[in-house]
């Protein structure tokens, strides 16, 4: 059965038919994504580099402990994702986030 998300992602060059990395993260549409990156304002945990005002990045964590960076594409719109485990950033997300 294929889940179709509210995303509006334009599909990739070699897609895993159903799945986005959201899925992995189980963010299941547009409304909890941007219940996250407005959680990630309101903490404080976005960068301090800007494009016409707005933050370059801003980071969140998911309620289950998955750490996630949006980057801004244009005038106020984000492409989300998880950060591997694998990358040492991470960590720093989810002490950032604990703290604020």
């Amino acid at each position: 059965m294929e889940i179709q998300s509210d995303f509006g992602l334009t599909p990739p060059s070699a897609p895993r038919p159903g799945k986005t990395l959201c899925d992995e993260v189980e963010i299941q549409n547009r409304v909890e994504a941007l219940e996250l990156l407005r959680a990630g304002l309101q903490r404080g945990t976005f960068s301090a580099q800007e494009r016409d005002g707005w933050p370059q990045n801003v980071w969140a964590v998911t309620k289950n402990g998955e750490a996630l960076e949006a980057q801004l594409e244009g005038h106020g719109v984000y492409h989300g994702y998880p950060i591997a485990e694998a990358d040492p950033f991470r960590e720093k997300v989810l002490e950032r986030w604990t703290a604020s």
